[in-house]
């Protein structure tokens, strides 16, 4: 990795970028977000429940 001068000073040019175009999300955006996001870990969580219920009742037999 070099690091000198000028790939700092440009790195910290595009950070600065992306924070300046960068927004905040509206409260719409937030929720909707929120919502996919706790819909997935549900699901995420159903799916391992029913590997672990199925691997307890194959090692059973």
């Amino acid at each position: 990795m070099n690091l000198n001068k000028e790939s700092i000073t440009q790195a910290l040019k595009q950070y600065r970028r992306v924070l300046y175009i960068s927004k905040r999300p509206e409260r719409d955006e937030y929720i909707n977000v929120a919502k996919i996001t706790g819909i997935g870990i549900i699901i995420i969580g159903v799916i391992g429940f029913v590997i672990t219920l199925v691997a307890q009742l194959i090692s059973q037999t």
